[in-house]
């Protein structure tokens, strides 16, 4: 566990998602899960030494599996933009292992069986602010990643945890993403106003300034590279043939490939379905 200022602390040992606590005196609030139940287990027992106060709570960026489908262990409140509870609404109640191949980390976890879903207890819209022992927590709407990313902004800390809009050394997931709502997030977490701010990546943990800029630089790779699938009418198949040249921009740890190829390229395919596609019209989100 890592301290990045007074009573925050980021985790990155986990699976998939970069997880944080809030220790204060009134209680702790938690910024996502891990994927398995032993993990959710042995991160609740970690957080027992921060010595915080006996209220919980449980704050989901996205609706991602990586991030919720450990939600449930954590045994709290569960806290999420009003479209992320619409995700858990189109699932069914239990989680179920199956053969996919998106390139998630759940994937790679051997063992999970059948987990019943958290959905969020508490949602909102725009914004929402926590008040706790004299400490200000905004949950502000940032859709990009998913139509219900959400960011956690601790003003007085300058501090942002951003979820899945900025990762580093791994493509993002694109199956659910609204690239022009990324693109503009991206340009304002860029914006001079967020030059001194500690930025926290879902997934990557602490990144800098220069990593939201290569990630603005991509989307907009993959929107223009799309955007000319489109023109030409081209078939959801013919996204495969951009798998490489991207997957080549992010600079992956060799053991990663296998795992990053099949998550590019079944984010590509959705995405253009979604999005570019006369047949992806009707097709809702379900991360």
């Amino acid at each position: 566990m890592q301290q990045i200022a007074e009573n925050i602390y980021i985790e990155n040992q986990y699976p998939g998602v970069t997880l944080a606590a809030i220790s204060l005196p009134h209680g702790l609030i938690q910024i996502d899960s891990p994927p398995s139940p032993e993990d959710s287990r042995s991160w609740r027992a970690s957080l027992l030494n921060l010595n915080s106060g006996v209220e919980r709570v449980l704050v989901n960026l996205d609706s991602h599996p990586d991030r919720t489908i450990g939600a449930r262990g954590m045994d709290c409140t569960v806290i999420a933009h009003e479209r992320t509870a619409l995700a858990f609404r189109n699932r069914p109640t239990t989680f179920k292992t199956q053969n996919e191949d998106t390139g998630a980390d759940w994937e790679t976890i051997l063992g999970l069986g059948s987990i019943r879903w958290a959905p969020p207890e508490i949602s909102f819209t725009g914004t929402m602010t926590i008040e706790w022992s004299n400490l200000t927590v905004l949950l502000e709407h940032h859709p990009g990643p998913t139509s219900g990313a959400i960011w956690v902004v601790l003003p007085a800390e300058n501090i942002l945890f951003v979820g899945d809009l900025v990762v580093k050394q791994q493509p993002p997931f694109l199956a659910n993403a609204n690239l022009t709502a990324w693109i503009a997030e991206l340009e304002k977490l860029a914006s001079a106003a967020n030059k001194n701010k500690i930025i926290v990546s879902g997934r990557s943990g602490l990144v800098t300034q220069e990593d939201v800029k290569a990630q603005l630089k991509f989307m907009r790779d993959v929107n223009q590279k799309l955007e000319g699938l489109s023109a030409k009418n081209a078939s959801p198949d013919a996204t495969d043939s951009l798998v490489q040249g991207l997957l080549n921009q992010v600079k992956a740890p060799a053991d990663q490939l296998k795992k990053y190829t099949l998550r590019l390229r079944y984010g590509l395919r959705q995405c253009y379905i979604r999005n570019f596609h006369p047949s992806g019209t009707n097709i809702s989100e379900e991360e």
